[in-house]
Order: structure tokens, then C-alpha cells, then sequence
């Protein structure tokens, strides 16, 4: 069996924090994004913009998604560094293993994510063509 101590969940923390507001960032500005986008639409509809709300649609699920694996991670390690605190590795040690599967699956969504961005860039300057 592996032993961490309170340091090993700990480590994460500052990652997570900027991933964290990494994600929150981009969330704000597809906010904005989608705003401005109904707003277009509304005054001049057209398939371009109707393709690009869609996408934002699907960006914004995949960043909440990001989001909520990402503060689940944090949340672990919390409770992985309690668990190590009372004197029960064992089980530190499994929560400690989930939380970095948690940021795994939130970094792949975060990969996803970037490859439909550029799909949405695609739409954006479709076009000029």
C-alpha cells in the first residue's frame, strides 16, 4: 500500500486553483459571447450565428462539466488529507486516487473542449470563404 502524507493532496491545490479559474474565465467570456450572439441573431438571423450558438451551447456544458471534475478533485483531496489526519491512510490513500481521476477526466474535457473551439473558429470565419 502506498503512503502519502498531508503534503501529497496538498500539492494540488495551487494546479487545481488555476485550472480552476482558468475554466471560470473561459465560462465568462462564452457568457458574453452567447449575449452577443442571441443579440446578432435576433437582429439578422442567419445559419452562421445559429451554428456558433449551438456550438457555444455545447462549450459551455463541457466547461461546466470541466468545472464541477475539477472542483470535486479539490474537494477530494480535502477529504484525503482529512483521512490522513485521523490516522486512516488506507483510505486516503483510494480518495487521493480518485481525486487525481477526477482532474484527469477534468483536463481531457478541458482537450475536448479546445478541439470544438476551434470547429467554432471554423464556423466564424466560414463565412468569408
Amino acid at each position: 500500500m502506498f503512503q502519502i502524507d498531508l503534503a501529497t493532496p496538498a500539492l494540488l491545490f495551487s494546479a487545481i486553483s488555476l485550472i480552476m479559474l482558468a475554466y471560470t474565465n473561459r465560462f465568462l467570456s462564452y457568457a458574453q459571447l452567447v449575449r452577443t450572439l442571441k443579440d446578432q441573431y435576433q437582429n439578422n438571423p442567419s445559419k452562421v450565428t445559429a451554428a456558433q450558438i449551438a456550438n457555444l451551447r455545447k462549450r459551455l456544458y463541457l466547461t461546466r462539466a470541466m468545472q464541477v471534475t475539477g472542483i470535486g478533485s479539490l474537494l477530494l483531496c480535502v477529504v484525503s488529507m482529512f483521512f490522513i489526519y485521523i490516522h486512516l491512510h488506507p483510505i486516503s490513500v483510494y480518495i487521493f486516487g480518485l481525486a487525481l481521476l477526477l482532474l484527469i477526466l477534468s483536463l481531457t474535457l478541458s482537450v475536448y473542449e479546445i478541439l470544438i473551439s476551434v470547429k467554432a473558429l471554423e464556423l466564424h470565419l466560414k463565412d468569408m470563404e
